[in-house]
């Protein structure tokens, strides 16, 4: 069987995020997710299998980090 054949099993809870992007559970809960973060587990109902739905743009990139500090660019003294 070739490789387009293949089922390609998604992630499930407690793996590593590769993509950022918008993934949503067997539940329909969505949630924007960076590239290493973990796959997150539902309080009630335990461990979800994740889809991607949509590949993350620099506008979600911004505003899944609002509350993080911004970061200051170092004074190489070059001028």
């Amino acid at each position: 069987m070739s490789e387009d054949h293949k089922e390609r099993m998604n992630p499930i809870s407690n793996e590593t995020v590769e993509v950022d992007g918008i993934y949503r559970n067997e539940w329909g809960y969505e949630t924007v997710l960076k590239r290493g973060e973990t796959f997150p587990s539902d309080p009630q109902l335990g461990t979800a299998t994740w889809e991607l739905v949509e590949f993350a743009n620099e506008s979600l990139k911004n505003d899944h980090n609002k509350n993080s500090p911004t970061r200051l660019h170092r004074d190489r003294g070059d001028k």
